[in-house]
Order: structure tokens, then C-alpha cells, then sequence
């Protein structure tokens, strides 16, 4: 039987799963320490609490369902993980490393049905979500990976921006970001966590009523509809100006920051007219947004896309800066490895198919 995994409990989830089986509320905080901050990997590794309730735990739960099935380091310091679910299925995690501490880059869905044409991600449509403890486990993982190098790091920083899209996996998502952020757990502060959405309006609005304290970016890559359809599928069911409201709904609720990513592509929309597009569709809401420029890491399978040149995706920023736009441009890790999201996954499934057939 394959059990959930005890990752995908709040601690108030936890708390009242066992208090429903007779155990007192202290118990809960116990496991939830030894599975955070000790970070065991067998429930009897879990000395100080009672036979009955690990007992009960290991009938349930796993701590571990995801398995390593692959590693790239880059030069950098940038380590890819493919790991292998229970079901088979093949996920990414990546661990970056900046001057502000160590960040990792989680996936929330198995494949990604939102079809940006660019993206490796898409090349493998969606065949499941990731349950909220698959999700955790991958900061985990990466986690005990450090504490195993014995170098007395730990992972800071997350960003929600893997393969999928997180708030079309809302639940999920929303109870590891509450897990991660738990202050008797990980602790990661919520100012060092970013989901990034391809901008699903009504899951926007959603996200800004629950107050959930951490960052939020949305992916534009283009500032017309025309563009951004031929770029992002989406647009098709969301035009940038129900995206606009959204966002505007988003920032009068919150009041926080938002970043809008912007993948620059060769000769399609780093030009300078298009700088202006762009600034003139945020001109009014400019105080509380930054546009972050992605330079585009080049897929084999989507060749009719190609990287700007430093000089353009330089002159792209410097319109944006004369506009008055807070802007930045996205540091690059991983660049001698399978850098593009998804990248890694799909070779690696057709590198099975090619064995396979051979067979």
C-alpha cells in the first residue's frame, strides 16, 4: 500500500489526527520536531516518543516517498535532483546557491498543462498533482542532502516555480507553503519564499485573501494580447487586462510587491517598443511592482526560440529604468547542466523510451 506522506500534514492537521486517536496535543509537537529539526527518516528513529504512536504513524504515513534517480552538479554549485515518485513518475528540484544563502526551486505537478510555448516543462502535459507532503519532501531532501555534506548549511530560501503550476494545485500548495514557513518546523521565513504563477486571475484573487505572507510573481512575457497568446496558451482564457485586474485586486489587499517575469526571446518581444508596451501597462501600479528579465535558456525541442543579446536584454532594461519601472535582470545557475525547468525530466523520459525500445 502506498501510504501518504507525513509531510503533507500541518502541524494543526497533525495535531488533530492524533488527538482523534487518543493522543495528547504535546505529541504532536514532538513528531513534528523530530521530522523538522533532528530530521529523522524512519519513525523509529523517534526515541522519546511512545511505541503506540509511532506505531500508528508507520501504519499511515511515510516519511520517505520520493526517491534519487538522478543528480546534476553544475560548476556554479547548482545541483539538479530528479527524483522518482512512488508511481513511477519523474519530478525536479533544484538547489541554487547565492550570496544571500541557499535557495531551492520546487515542482508542484506531475508534466504542466498550461502550454507556454517556450517552456521544457510543457513538452510533457500534466498527469497528476503533487500531493502537499510530496511537495515538502523535496526541501527535505535537498535538506538532508546538506546536513549530510556536514557543512552546517541550511536551505533559506524557496522558490515555487518548478515544473506545474502551483495554483492550479492551490490547496497543496497553500498547506506547504504553511508547513515550511512553521516557525516550530523549517522556518523558513516567509519573505524568502516566491510562488510563481502563469497568472490564473481568480486563483490571484484567492491567494490575496488568505494573506498568506510570502511573494508573489507572475509570468507576463509579453505586454500585448497578441503576444503574449502566441507566447502563453493561456491568454487565450485570460486576457492580460482580466490578468491586470487580478493583480490589481492582489496589491490593493495586500499591499506587498509583486514581480512580473518577463523571458526574453530573440526578435519576438525584446524590442524596444515592446519596454514601452510594458511600462505603459504598469505605469499606474509601478510603486509596487518590479519586472524581473529572464534571459531564456535554450531548449532542443523548441529551437524557434532563441536567447537576446546581452546588449538588447541591456537595452530592454534601460527603457524600463527611463520609464521609472523597478526592474531587474534574472541571475543566471546551472548554465553547464540542464538549465531550462523541465529540461532535465523530458531527456530523461526520452532517454527511457529510446532504452525501451531497444529492448
Amino acid at each position: 500500500m502506498n501510504k501518504d506522506s507525513i509531510y503533507g500534514l500541518t502541524l494543526d492537521q497533525l495535531t488533530a489526527w492524533l488527538m482523534e486517536y487518543g493522543h495528547k496535543k504535546f505529541r504532536a509537537l514532538q513528531v513534528w520536531d523530530w521530522l523538522y529539526r533532528k530530521r529523522v527518516t524512519d519513525f523509529s528513529e523517534m526515541i522519546d516518543v511512545n511505541k503506540e504512536c509511532i506505531q500508528l504513524l508507520a501504519d499511515h504515513f511515510a516519511i520517505q516517498t520520493l526517491n534519487e534517480h538522478l543528480k546534476q552538479e553544475s560548476a556554479d554549485g547548482t545541483i539538479k535532483f530528479l527524483f522518482n515518485l512512488k508511481d513511477g513518475n519523474l519530478i525536479e528540484t533544484v538547489l541554487m546557491r547565492h550570496k544571500y544563502g541557499l535557495s531551492v526551486c520546487v515542482t508542484t505537478q506531475v508534466g504542466c498543462n498550461i502550454g507556454c510555448s517556450f517552456c521544457a516543462s510543457g513538452l510533457l502535459t500534466k498527469s497528476r498533482d503533487l500531493s502537499s507532503g510530496e511537495i515538502v519532501e523535496q526541501i527535505m531532501k535537498v535538506q538532508l542532502h546538506l546536513d549530510q555534506a556536514n557543512q552546517n548549511e541550511k536551505v533559506s530560501h524557496v522558490v515555487v516555480m518548478g515544473i506545474g503550476e502551483p495554483f492550479d494545485n492551490f490547496k497543496n500548495t497553500v498547506d506547504f507553503l504553511r508547513v515550511i514557513i512553521d516557525h516550530k518546523g523549517l522556518a523558513i521565513g516567509a519573505r524568502h519564499i516566491t510562488v510563481s504563477t502563469s497568472g490564473l486571475p481568480d486563483k490571484i484573487m484567492e491567494f490575496a485573501d488568505i494573506q498568506m505572507p510570502v511573494n508573489l510573481a507572475v509570468s507576463l512575457h509579453a505586454p500585448n494580447n497578441e503576444l503574449r497568446t502566441q507566447i502563453m496558451k493561456i491568454n487565450r482564457a485570460y486576457s492580460i487586462e482580466k490578468l491586470m485586474q487580478a493583480i490589481d485586486y492582489y496589491l490593493e489587499k495586500t499591499n506587498r510587491r509583486i514581480t512580473l517575469s518577463y523571458i526574453l526571446l530573440k526578435d519576438l518581444n525584446d524590442r524596444r517598443e515592446h519596454a514601452l508596451e510594458l511600462a505603459n501597462l504598469i505605469q499606474d501600479k509601478r510603486q509596487l511592482i518590479n519586472v524581473n528579465l529572464i534571459p531564456y535558456n535554450p531548449v532542443d525541442e523548441l529551437d524557434q526560440y532563441q536567447r537576446s543579446e546581452h546588449e538588447t536584454v541591456r537595452a530592454f532594461y534601460d527603457t524600463l529604468k527611463k520609464q521609472g519601472i523597478s526592474c531587474s535582470v534574472r541571475l543566471e545557475h546551472g548554465t553547464d547542466i540542464d538549465a531550462a525547468c523541465g529540461q532535465l525530466r523530458s531527456k530523461q523520459i526520452k532517454e527511457n523510451k529510446q532504452e525501451q525500445g531497444s529492448v
